[in-house]
């Protein structure tokens, strides 16, 4: 049996297929930015969806047969809160509901949030009851408690930028096209020895990263070496997202932390965070989701499809 997963996130288009072996499709359309800009109006990246979907979802079922679907989800909005909205995921369900209706299936909905978990605990070795993690992206630096069937509570956030929009902006501002984190990246890992030191800013499970920005940003215009510039980034954001999580492990003493989310899946973070973290806490335990599953996809949401199939046995 066949479950598929559909995502219209701010910067992709994504359908993935699963079986109960694993992951038999994961199709991907990272929409277009122009050179120079920052982002996108949420009406251009709901046009891109509508025209990326086309393509994906004749590309998938131009390799799986439609009679073997047992299951279609959707990712509906942002996150699991009242007034979380953005009109890009609006694609998602239009043709996700075409599909299920075509199929005679229930159409299943989940958020991108929640995605982003399933796809992240894919393959980690065993998750406990309850966990800490943190969703790190362009839209979302995030704190939360979770448990297994991914029922979430954000307990800590950014009070202004979020992550990717700070790598962007120092990315952009350099002179890279968006998104700009693999270079910024490739960067700061040619960086060798003193380097400068952005302080970090956090405040209990919150944290603020705009002084960290104009720090930056003045660097640049001062002309400081690039590489350094790009390390000190990664370097601050280690130091605050481990502060965050370290703190939420002591507050609600949990010794598991999951990191998710499209910086997340900078290896160079990751060695950082992991250093760090281990000078303030000796006992959490950390895990990350596949680098190739931690930006935008639709395999998270495809998860929660056959997870919520087979638990109705279907």
């Amino acid at each position: 049996m066949l479950y598929i997963g559909i995502d219209t996130s701010c910067y992709t288009t994504s359908i993935a297929c699963v079986n109960q072996d694993g992951v038999v499709a994961d199709i991907r359309m990272p929409l277009v930015v122009k050179p120079g800009e920052r982002g996108l109006r949420q009406s251009e990246g709901l046009f891109q969806h509508t025209k990326n979907l086309a393509v994906i979802t004749k590309q998938l079922f131009s390799t799986v047969d439609a009679r073997n679907v047992g299951g279609i989800a959707v990712s509906g909005k942002p996150c699991d809160t009242e007034n979380s909205y953005m009109p890009v995921f609006l694609a998602g369900r239009t043709v996700a509901t075409a599909i299920a209706s075509s199929l005679s299936l229930n159409l299943i909905e989940t958020t991108h949030q929640q995605g982003h978990i399933r796809a992240a605990l894919y393959g980690v070795r065993e998750i406990k009851d309850e966990f800490i993690g943190m969703h790190i992206s362009g839209g979302t630096t995030d704190v939360f408690m979770c448990d297994k069937q991914l029922e979430l509570k954000c307990v800590g956030k950014s009070n202004d930028l979020h992550a990717g929009q700070l790598v962007d902006r120092v990315g952009v501002k350099l002179g890279y096209s968006f998104p700009a984190g693999k270079h910024l990246e490739q960067l700061a890992m040619k960086h060798s020895g003193e380097h400068l030191k952005i302080p970090s800013s956090v405040k209990r499970l919150d944290c603020s990263l705009s002084g960290a920005e104009n720090m930056l940003m003045r660097y640049i215009d001062a002309g400081e070496d690039k590489e350094n510039i790009a390390y000190a980034m990664y370097d601050m954001l280690a130091r605050t997202f481990a502060k965050q999580i370290v703190n939420a492990s002591y507050e609600f003493g949990i010794k598991q932390a999951v990191f998710l989310g499209g910086v997340a899946s900078s290896q160079l973070l990751r060695c950082l965070l992991l250093k760090r973290v281990s000078k303030l806490s000796g006992d959490l335990d950390i895990e990350f989701g596949a680098p190739e599953l931690s930006s935008d996809n639709a395999v998270g949401v495809a998860l929660i499809c056959r997870d919520r199939c087979i638990g109705e046995g279907k």
